[in-house]
């Protein structure tokens, strides 16, 4: 059974941090930042019931930035005796003298680094031994090929445990962390055979090994899903409502994020500049970032340069409220942080009120993308044109399985054209939403 302790304890983790801040001043730094990291973890992956792959991995880590006035430099080390610390610090001294001076770089203002740190729950370690989760991982396939007759073949069940902790301080006085866990289990297999032969898999991951979905759930979602898409063709060319499946859905989230981060705006390679109190979506739209969600697979008290997190929205009634910032690129925007050094929180696109069921007859006749293929997107532009698979839809009820088609637009056109977001939220990452119902995209077939 792996051991659910760290080498070191945060306590540890923080006297590191102090250290490494006192000598970077010592040498002349005029401010510096630093994280001091450990995490560890098991993954075990069977296929055709048999152990393919047991991985163990354990590492650790301090990443110095120093600044000499407007001179930033950074360095990095995983040995944490004293030498290695020093040397580290010494090492990123010396490229801040060779790095030219930057007006906006910096610690983040001193008046927005959080000084309370709720408990948000984030750490559940898993006890679970090799051989647990060998016949967890087998439970998980055997359920697959069970699922269906169809299914032929496995890409493999695997069962992830992971536990990390780390501490970071500034030399403002800011110095905290705590400890997180991420667990999931996760099977992909192949339905038909030959020329028939197609793929599709399932995946649960939570904080807590108790929230994940049952191995054996797992499975069995992903033998169907697999075994539904056998027999797919191609549809001819048609500009039609598009409905993008929860898990997929999740990506035009991320277009927005990169859209409206701080990086790609200062840049200017974005095709939201200048977007703050615009309408961008469709009235029906609302989204929030959400930091502070118990359990949540992207919440924090402070972000990664310890501002203070706070829940915002940032679209709303298609909207947009606010950007995602660090200190950076505030600065070059004239504006202050959000607390988004890192990027987003738990970002949650609000539903419409519609199941999934409802969200197909809202449709009538169009596509259903199940998987995306490539990223034929163009961030100064917002075109979009991606591959994808999926299911064409008439009168409401699927009618049969598609593949090799291409979904194309404009990001702005897809964001204004949203008419209807499902009750379907997925849980799988930073960035939650139902499914979405877009009207008029154009799919290329034959």
């Amino acid at each position: 059974m792996p051991s659910t302790e760290f080498t070191h304890e945060t306590v540890t983790l923080k006297q590191i941090a102090s250290d490494v801040l006192e000598y970077a001043r010592d040498r002349g730094a005029t401010a510096a930042e630093t994280e001091v990291s450990e995490g560890f973890g098991q993954g075990v992956t069977v296929r055709r019931g048999e152990v393919e792959t047991i991985e163990y991995n354990r590492d650790k880590g301090v990443g110095v930035s120093v600044y000499i006035g407007k001179q930033r430099g950074h360095a990095s080390t995983s040995d944490f005796s004293r030498k290695a610390l020093r040397d580290t610090v010494d090492a990123a001294l010396s490229i801040a003298r060779l790095t030219a001076s930057d007006e906006f770089s910096g610690l983040a203002d001193a008046d927005l680094l959080a000084t309370e740190f709720p408990d948000l729950d984030l750490y559940h370690p898993w006890s679970i031994s090799v051989e647990e989760a060998v016949e967890l991982a087998r439970s998980s396939e055997s359920a697959a090929f069970a699922a269906d007759r169809l299914v032929s073949n496995s890409e493999g069940a695997t069962v992830s445990v992971q536990q990390s902790h780390f501490a970071y301080g500034n030399s403002h006085g800011f110095l905290a962390g705590y400890p997180s866990s991420r667990h999931s289990v996760m099977c992909a297999v192949i339905a038909g055979k030959d020329e028939t032969m197609q793929r599709d898999d399932w995946y649960t991951t939570a904080r807590a090994a108790a929230d994940l979905e049952p191995a054996a759930d797992v499975g069995s979602r992903a033998g169907k899903r697999a075994a539904r898409r056998v027999g797919a063709r191609k549809v001819a060319t048609v500009r039609v409502p598009v409905l993008f499946e929860a898990p997929i859905a999740s990506s035009l989230l991320g277009h927005f994020v990169a859209a409206v981060s701080g990086g790609s705006l200062y840049r200017k390679s974005s095709f939201l500049l200048d977007s703050l109190g615009k309408q961008v979506f469709s009235s029906i739209v609302n989204i929030h970032d959400l930091p502070h969600v118990r359990k949540g697979l992207a919440s924090s008290p402070f972000d990664d340069e310890g501002v203070a997190t706070r829940a915002r929205d940032v679209v709303g009634s298609g909207v947009v409220e606010g950007y995602f910032l660090g200190s950076y690129s505030a600065r070059k925007l004239g504006m202050k942080s959000t607390g988004n050094a890192g990027g987003n929180h738990n970002l949650v696109m609000d539903s419409t009120g519609e199941d999934f069921a409802a969200l197909l007859k809202k449709m009538g006749t169009g596509l259903l993308v199940t998987e995306m293929l490539g990223q034929g997107i163009n961030m100064v532009t917002g075109d979009y044109s991606r591959g994808a698979a999926g299911f064409w839809v008439e009168n409401g009820e699927i009618a049969y399985p598609v593949q090799e088609v291409t979904v194309a637009g404009n990001l702005k056109d897809i964001f204004g054209n949203i008419i209807a977001i499902g009750t379907d939220v997925m849980v799988r990452g930073s960035r939650q939403t139902g499914s979405i119902l877009v009207e008029g995209l154009t799919v290329a077939g034959e």
